[in-house]
Parts: structure tokens; C-alpha cells; sequence
């Protein structure tokens, strides 16, 4: 991305961003729209070969990364500040597949591995990024959750759970993180263009699922990226628009009885 490219059109001119999961599918679409936007992009994965690719292309850096390990996050951030100064933006996307159930199928190291990356990557990523934000006098915090963040997934109930985890996260930093200018979001996909689906893409096939392409989850990172909600969580599905999720009726505990 040559300089011209990047001053066209810069909403995100002079923010840096962290984009984890980067190397494919929606990190990959999301590190491109960031950096069409204007920002400069740290981009980290366990992908080396594809995440070093996806850096070339938005002209900016790459750094391997587990995000199921914290001081890997620390890393991650002490090295975009080095490289760029600071850190405005953060997508935690880094996400895997289950690979198993609760049932007779249930596998502890895939349970954890999955637990690792989908939840316990966007804490630890957000408790790593936060000083760096307050740094700066705030910032933006994006998770990739999932359609499955807010429906019952049957044949996926650990994944539904950590995606769940993760908007219940978004739910409660959002306001939680406000007063110190940290809006944190997700973006909740349905069955998008990324590695996570490779297992289902006969079963879309077959039912006629559309695949929603990388770039429409990417663009809707930038408008939560770019807007001023906080707490939201985007659905992304096909053949609607994208918008915040209405979470109508929860009953609370200030509500009174027989009401």
C-alpha cells in the first residue's frame, strides 16, 4: 500500500492498530480495511509465513503471537509501541474451531485450546492493550465474537459458549471502560470467509448457506471502529445490513414483581 493509497481516504489517519488473527480470512480483510483507513498495522498470528504476507501488503509489521498466552500479548503491545509509538485500535480476532463436544467426543486439549485462543485471547489481549490506551487518552477495543454469540449452536455448544463469554464481555467492558474514552465492541458474523468454517463448507453447500465474504465483517470493523457506540455487538449475516444487536427485555434486578 503506497503512501498516496493510504492519504486518499483517512479516517484512521495517524491511530495504530493491532489486528490479531491477521494472517487469514476476516483479520486478514480487517488489517487491509484499517489500513486503507489510514492506520498503520501491527499484524499477529501464529501463521508466520501468512501473517509476514498480509504485513507487506498494509506496509506495516508483523509479530508471531499466541494470543492463549499472556505474556505473548504484553509482547505484542510493547512491540507496536515501539514500532509506531503508541496503540489506538485493538482486534482481538484470533479464533479456532472446537474440533469436539461435551459427549463421548469431548477432548480436554482441544477444549482448552479453543477456550485459549476464542476467550481467553481477548482478555488477555485487552488487559495487555488497556495501559497502552489510557496512554493515549483512550481508544478503540474490537472482539470477534460470532453469530454464535447469540444463538444456540447444538452442534457446536463450546463454541457457542465462548463466543457467548465474549459478548457477554463487550456487554459489561463497554460501559464498564467508558469513562476512560475505551469503547469496547464485538463484530458477531455469521458463517464468514475464514478458516474456522473449512469443517462446515460442505454442510453450507448443501443447505444452501451463503458464505459471507471477508470484506463485509472487515468493513463493519471499521464503522464500529470509526462510530462512537460502545458495549455493541454487530451481527453480520447475509442479505441483512449489519447493526448493533437489540438485546430487548432482559429482565433486571431492579424490575418490579408482576410487572
Amino acid at each position: 500500500m503506497t503512501a498516496g493509497e493510504r492519504g486518499a481516504v483517512a479516517p484512521l489517519r495517524g491511530k495504530v492498530a493491532i489486528v490479531t488473527g491477521g494472517a487469514s480470512g476476516l483479520g486478514r480483510a480487517s488489517a487491509l480495511v484499517l489500513a486503507r483507513a489510514g492506520a498503520r498495522v501491527v499484524v499477529a498470528d501464529r501463521d508466520v509465513q501468512g501473517g509476514r504476507q498480509v504485513a507487506d501488503l498494509v506496509d506495516g509489521h508483523f509479530l508471531a503471537c499466541d494470543v492463549s498466552d499472556l505474556d505473548a500479548n504484553r509482547a505484542l503491545v510493547e512491540f507496536t509501541q515501539e514500532r509506531y509509538g503508541g496503540v489506538d485500535i485493538a482486534l482481538l480476532n484470533a479464533g479456532v474451531a472446537t474440533g469436539c463436544g461435551v459427549g463421548d467426543d469431548f477432548d480436554p486439549e482441544r477444549y482448552r485450546r479453543a477456550m485459549g485462543a476464542n476467550l481467553d485471547g481477548v482478555v488477555f489481549g485487552t488487559h495487555a492493550v488497556l495501559p497502552a490506551l489510557r496512554a493515549r487518552g483512550g481508544g478503540s477495543i474490537v472482539a470477534t465474537a460470532s453469530l454464535a454469540g447469540l444463538a444456540a449452536v447444538p452442534f457446536d455448544p463450546l463454541y457457542a459458549a465462548n463466543k457467548h463469554a465474549v459478548v457477554g464481555l463487550a456487554r459489561s467492558l463497554g460501559p464498564a471502560l467508558a469513562p476512560e474514552n475505551v469503547r469496547f465492541n464485538a463484530v458477531c458474523p455469521g458463517f464468514a470467509e475464514s478458516r474456522i468454517i473449512d469443517h462446515l463448507r460442505g454442510m453450507l453447500s448443501e443447505q444452501g448457506l451463503p458464505v459471507i465474504p471477508a470484506e463485509a465483517v472487515a468493513d463493519t470493523v471499521l464503522r464500529i471502529v470509526t462510530g462512537d457506540g460502545t458495549g455493541e455487538c454487530w451481527f453480520v449475516q447475509a442479505g441483512r445490513a449489519p447493526e448493533p444487536f437489540r438485546f430487548r427485555n432482559v429482565p433486571g434486578p431492579a424490575t418490579p414483581a408482576g410487572v
